[in-house]
């Protein structure tokens, strides 16, 4: 039995955890804080996808106001409540977001219910070979993004003020604040950012898996996963963990007798 077809498939899956995993370790370095409501905001920003695709809406403007309400809620929450917390510790501050969980599961629960539904890309209109298998456009789109990601923040947190300012917060934020660094603008940012990988990787789980509220919700399990790998520090590290978890979950789905533990792939990874 050849694997190839299965490293494939793992290799769009993966991407999707690695883009995660990067959308959490750059809120993690400017803050502190660990967003568990990250895949709640992938699922709201697919489903508001679906329903205004669905109505009559061009795909890529419900691509933009999905990834772009989730970056919103995301930025009201940076900006409004997590102030609110800067003087309890991390593990407070990361705990809280379990309650945003809670309110967006409960809302897409009520306004789209549990039924499992597909969200269709373009990108799954064409597929290139790439070392005999087939790999759908879909599961490349979602591997480019992972990289320019990681590229992308890369350079701003390099080369602009603003990106200098939160490398500046992550390493000591008291000394940033007694120097004037404005570190509730900067976590504003940190959380758009992260608002906006997370609506990203909702979009692609729900085409490549499949669009349901608690499914998307507990994609951050494996995106913890992943960053954990990078140390929470790392956004390279982050990428390649999310990549592992999802090659070897397709590793283990080629095996009958594996397969019922892909599942804990994610928690293997993260411990090793």
């Amino acid at each position: 039995m050849s694997l190839l077809p299965f490293l494939v498939s793992g290799l769009g899956i993966g991407a999707v955890y690695a883009l995660s995993g990067v959308g959490l370790t750059v809120l993690f370095k400017a803050s502190g804080t660990i967003n568990f409501a990250f895949g709640a905001l992938g699922a709201l920003a697919a489903h508001l996808m679906w329903t205004l695709v669905r109505g009559g809406l061009p795909e890529w403007a419900g691509l933009l106001a999905g990834v772009a309400a989730a970056a919103g809620i995301a930025f009201l929450y940076g900006y409004l409540i997590s102030p609110l917390l800067k003087n309890r510790d991390s593990v407070v501050r990361s705990v809280a977001t379990l309650g945003l969980t809670l309110i967006l599961l409960g809302t897409m629960g009520l306004v789209w219910g549990e039924t499992p539904r597909r969200l269709t890309l373009v990108t799954d209109a064409f597929s290139l070979p790439i070392f005999g298998a087939r790999v759908n456009g879909t599961r490349l789109a979602a591997l480019a993004m992972t990289v320019l990601g990681v590229v992308g923040i890369g350079l701003f947190l390099a080369w602009t003020r603003l990106g200098l300012a939160m490398r500046a917060v992550a390493n000591d934020r008291n000394l940033s604040e007694l120097v004037g660094v404005a570190t509730r603008r900067v976590d504003a940012v940190a959380w758009v950012l992260s608002g906006t990988f997370a609506g990203l990787a909702g979009v692609f789980l729900a085409n490549i898996v499949r669009l349901q509220p608690t499914f998307l919700t507990f994609l951050v399990i494996p995106a913890i996963a992943a960053a954990i790998v990078g140390r929470l520090t790392s956004l390279p590290g982050a990428a390649a963990g999310g990549l592992a978890i999802g090659l070897l979950e397709a590793v283990l789905s080629a095996f009958p007798d594996l397969a019922p533990y892909r599942s804990v792939t994610p928690y293997v990874t993260a411990v090793l």
